[in-house]
């Protein structure tokens, strides 16, 4: 049947539906939005979408001069609420939009949930699309599957792509996806980091949200390029052994009229009490978590990029927002759950669904939660009661450790604990260190002038920051433009200024990074027990008079062991003595006072340990203690691990028996 140009077709089956309605439809995508296909023999696109209080629903764009009466949509005979219909002639690059009549008689015209192409803003249009790319990174797909559940470095650098270089000679653009395959790929590859966190990638109006206020879920901002070019730029990553972590937003989107926002001319997508549905932090609309047809929108979204763009993992952005739903709000603001709690139970349920249904179909990639309060078990399996997720940001470590960091090295002697405390719940949780865009933005300065001191103490300062944070248990990120000390707070227009580099004290910082990765990834001893409590230890955490706390860093019994030492006082201290786990020689393998990286050259080399006891073992190492520093010293000769012993038993000979003597006759 034809209705207004429009034929009867569905690619829904009544199990699609089933699941779709039951939250459990994680590739809803196959079936809902825009899709190339032939109906008896014509050529053409099918649509279908989600308004189940739409009074009529059709298809809109340049093919029918964007006329609203032209290609009405069928609405499904079951109780989905789904409209469906097959436009013959239409195909690759139609530009489109469902234009929607609400039941109170309101016309709306809507981009599509679902689309896989937007226009460019200030554009507003979905766009008809489907993916032609032929990816080279099968080698690094299945060692990936291979790795999955093993230890591996985690030495995460995060970007945003908008700013991460700019053209000056050409209107201050951004790179493109295809430059970026190039450069950062190159760059990235030379730092030695692990991974590149992306910034959210997906279609945005608003520039300078940074991609944190999404309308189209399933489309990679056209800003910088077409779908393949960012897969370009992932492949040239993945072929590079570096991993692609994505910014996901489940938490809230924005109110733009052609966006999710009362969608069918309901609160559709979102909470309709504006108590649980509206976010005043960011004058946005929370997901519906309860519903289930936007519990299979998102996870299957969720799915999509790493079924799709081969994303290596999901860093879900504001947790917290989503599991309180008191969160950022007073009281009388506010509905408790069906418990009287302030939990939001539905948001709870959606995010175990979510991890769970990640790690069933992409093992090998990661989930990681952006989570600021003591939830429990964030990073804990759902079958322990946990929300599933594979890391979670240790925002406690980050306030304590800047907090720290900001104050005169005359003061820190008294606020030790600032630096020590995060080892007491160091293991409470698999967690990432984050260094993140959020604390070098809206006048918090940046990295390099929260230091104290002149500009000698500031650099020495954010080396030892890095080398902390690279030391510590746990994996880390850094934000572009901390690795080269950027003076001024990150601004989305400007990018990072690179200049910067023809300074020796801002090169000395990169370099200073680069080694850290370089350390970081050959020694298993950083990386192979980073969430438990087997690769730490401590020296000695309580030398407050000299701002000095010590530590060891393990891998299995055969690995060398690292001896951390942190001073974050200004003064050199001669014959600094630390215990150690065994004897032989220990060497230097990074200082960060070395004069490469702009320190003073106070650097030690290869040390033979004494048998001198301190610390309460028998081995130690008197050396230079550097001003503003990270040492860390490797033991080459790591004890034979003991065999396991038991008692020894004596075999009993049995006596032989002689034969009795003849007699005479």
């Amino acid at each position: 049947m034809q209705q207004h140009g429009v034929i009867a077709h569905t690619l829904l089956t009544d199990f699609d539906i089933s699941l779709f309605q039951s939250g459990k439809h994680f590739r809803i995508y196959e079936k809902l939005g825009s899709h190339i296909t032939e109906v008896d023999g014509q050529k053409g696109v099918y649509f279908a979408v989600w308004a189940p209080n739409a009074k009529r629903v059709s298809v809109t764009g340049p093919f029918n001069g964007w006329k609203p009466d032209a290609h009405i949509l069928h609405p499904r005979w079951d109780s989905s609420g789904i409209w469906e219909g097959f436009i013959p002639d239409l195909g690759q690059g139609t530009l489109y939009k469902y234009h929607i009549k609400t039941a109170t008689g309101i016309s709306l015209d809507k981009g599509d949930p679902y689309a896989r192409r937007w226009e460019t803003p200030p554009g507003t249009a979905s766009i008809v699309w489907d993916f032609n790319y032929e990816w080279q990174d099968k080698k690094w797909l299945e060692q990936r599957r291979e790795k999955a559940g093993k230890p591996q470095p985690w030495s995460v650098y995060e970007v945003h792509l908008g700013s991460w270089k700019k053209i000056a000679e050409d209107g201050n653009r951004s790179l493109n996806y295809a430059e970026l395959a190039v450069e950062l790929v190159d760059y990235v590859k030379k730092m030695g980091f692990t991974h590149v966190e992306l910034m959210p990638v997906m279609e945005h109006p608003y520039f300078p949200s940074w991609g944190y206020q999404i309308t189209g879920y399933f489309a990679a901002s056209g800003r910088f390029g077409p779908p393949e070019a960012l897969m370009q730029l992932i492949d040239a990553c993945h072929r590079a052994d570096i991993g692609v972590i994505l910014d996901w937003v489940p938490s809230h989107f924005p109110s733009d009229i052609h966006g999710l926002y009362l969608f069918d001319g309901t609160h559709l997508y979102e909470y309709a009490d504006p108590r649980r549905g509206y976010h005043p932090d960011w004058n946005s609309y929370v997901f519906d978590y309860g519903r289930n047809e936007v519990r299979s929108f998102l996870i299957s979204n969720a799915l999509f990029w790493m079924e799709f763009y081969h994303i290596d993992g999901l860093r879900v952005d504001a947790v917290a927002s989503m599991l309180y739903h008191d969160y950022s709000r007073k009281e009388g603001e506010w509905i408790p759950n069906i418990h009287g709690g302030r939990e939001n139970l539905e948001a709870i349920s959606f995010l175990r669904d979510f991890n769970e249904a990640m790690y069933r179909h992409y093992p090998g990639t990661e989930t990681i939660a952006e989570e600021s309060t003591a939830f429990p078990g964030v990073s804990k399996p759902t079958f322990e009661g946990g929300l599933g997720f594979g890391q979670k940001w240790m925002m406690g470590w980050m306030h304590d450790t800047l907090n720290y960091f900001k104050r005169p090295t005359l003061f820190r002697r008294w606020h030790q604990n600032e630096v020590t405390f995060s080892m007491v719940y160091a293991f409470s949780e698999r967690f990432m260190l984050p260094l993140s865009h959020d604390e070098v933005v809206h006048m918090k300065a940046s990295l390099l002038y929260k230091m104290p001191g002149d500009e000698w103490q500031k650099f020495a300062n954010l080396r030892a920051l890095y080398g902390f944070q690279w030391a510590h248990p746990g994996t880390h990120i850094l934000f572009m433009g901390g690795e080269i000390g950027q003076t001024t707070e990150w601004s989305h227009d400007l990018g990072v200024p690179w200049q910067l580099l023809e300074h020796k004290f801002h090169s000395g910082v990169q370099q200073w990074v680069a080694d850290l990765n370089a350390v970081y990834t050959s020694r298993p001893a950083l990386w192979r027990h980073a969430f438990t409590p087997e690769g730490f230890e401590w020296v000695s955490g309580d030398d407050s008079e000299n701002s000095v706390m010590t530590f060891l860093r393990k891998g299995d019994a055969a690995e060398p062991s690292l001896l951390v030492v942190c001073h974050f006082g200004a003064n050199t201290i001669d014959g600094y003595r630390v215990g150690l786990p065994y004897g032989d020689e220990w060497v230097e393998i990074l200082n960060s006072d070395d004069a490469k990286y702009g320190g003073s050259g106070q650097v030690n080399g290869t040390l033979k340990a004494e048998r001198t006891a301190s610390h309460g073992r028998d081995f130690s190492i008197a050396f230079k203690l550097a001003p503003l520093s990270v040492q860390i010293f490797e033991g080459l000769k790591p004890p034979k691990p003991k065999a396991a012993t038991s008692k020894k038993v004596t075999p009993v000979k049995e006596k032989a028996t002689k034969p009795a003597k003849k007699g005479k006759n």
